[in-house]
C-alpha cells in the first residue's frame, strides 16, 4: 500500500530535474501522473533548455514504477495548454487530486539593468504560470467534491529577497501570496494549498552561465546567499519531493496556507 494509492497528481515542468523527481517520488507511492513542460527555450536564460527526449524519459521513469501517466508538450503560459492536459489526464486516468506548480525559468540581472522582456518572462511563466495551473486544476477538483492537495513550488526568493534577482523575488514572493489566497479559498472544498521554498538544488539552473559573472561583478551580492549549513551543498531533487510528498499525503492533512522551507536555513541568515 502506498500513501498515494488511487491518486492522480498534475506536474507541470515534470521533463527533469525537480518536477522530474516528483512526478517519481509520487508514483512510487501509488499515484498516476499528468506531466506537461515546454520542452523547449521559454525564455533566454543561462542555462540549457529541457527537450521532448527529457519528457519521454519521465514517461519511462513513472511507466517502470507501474503507473499510468499522460505527458503533453506546452507551456504554463498557455491556459488552453494546461486545461487540455488536464482535462485529457483526468479523461484517461479518471481524477484529480494532486497538483504541483513547478514549471519555472531563473535568470539574473539588477533591476533597472535587465529588459522588460526579462522581467515580463519571469511574471508570466514563474507566477501567472502558477496561476494558471491552478485555474486549471480548481474547477476540477472542486466538481469531484473529494478534496485534495495544491503545491506550489516557490524559492527562498520568496521568503527573503535576493541580489540581482529582482523579478524572480518578486514572482516567488507573489506564489507566496496566490498560495495564502488559494487555500483560503479552497478551504470549503478541503483542498489544501502550501507553498515549498527550495535552496540550491541540483539541476540545470545551478550551473546557469549568468550566475558567476553577476557575483563575481557584485561581490557585495554573495552575503545574501549563505545558509546555516553549507556543508551540505546544494540539495539533490529527491530531498525537495519528499516534502512534495508530505503535503501531497493525508500525512499533512491539517496543513494549508503554509510555506515550508527546504533550505538549510537560508531564509534565516
Amino acid at each position: 500500500m502506498g500513501l498515494l494509492d488511487g491518486k492522480v497528481a498534475f506536474i507541470t515542468g515534470a521533463a527533469r530535474a525537480q518536477g522530474r523527481s516528483h512526478a517519481v517520488r509520487l508514483a512510487e507511492e501509488g499515484a498516476d501522473i499528468i506531466a506537461i513542460d515546454i520542452c523547449a527555450p521559454a525564455a533566454a536564460v543561462g542555462y540549457p533548455a529541457a527537450t521532448p527526449d527529457d519528457l519521454q524519459q519521465t514517461v519511462r521513469d513513472v511507466e517502470a514504477l507501474g503507473r499510468r501517466i499522460v505527458a503533453r508538450v506546452g507551456d504554463v503560459r498557455d491556459q488552453q495548454a494546461l486545461d487540455g492536459a488536464v482535462a485529457e489526464g483526468v479523461a484517461v486516468l479518471g481524477r484529480l487530486d494532486i497538483v504541483v506548480a513547478n514549471a519555472g525559468i531563473s535568470s539574473w540581472g539588477r533591476f533597472w539593468e535587465m529588459t522588460e522582456e526579462r522581467w515580463q518572462d519571469m511574471i508570466d511563466i514563474n507566477l501567472t504560470g502558477v496561476w494558471r495551473t491552478l485555474r486549471a486544476a480548481a474547477p476540477i477538483m472542486i466538481a469531484q467534491g473529494t478534496g485534495g492537495s495544491m503545491i506550489t513550488i516557490s524559492s527562498v526568493a520568496g521568503i527573503k529577497s535576493l541580489p540581482g534577482q529582482g523579478h524572480y523575488s518578486a514572482a516567488k514572493h507573489g506564489v507566496v501570496g496566490l498560495t495564502k489566497t488559494a487555500a483560503i479559498e479552497l478551504g470549503p472544498h478541503e483542498i489544501r494549498v502550501n507553498s515549498v521554498h527550495p535552496w540550491g538544488v541540483e539541476s540545470p539552473m545551478t550551473v546557469d552561465a549568468e550566475l558567476e559573472p553577476m557575483l563575481a561583478a557584485h561581490p557585495e551580492f554573495l552575503s545574501s546567499f549563505g545558509s546555516i549549513m553549507p556543508q551540505l551543498g546544494v540539495a539533490q531533487p529527491r530531498d525537495i519531493s519528499e516534502v512534495v510528498l508530505f503535503l501531497a499525503s493525508d500525512a499533512s492533512k491539517f496543513m494549508t496556507g503554509a510555506q515550508i522551507p527546504v533550505d538549510m536555513g537560508a531564509t534565516k541568515v
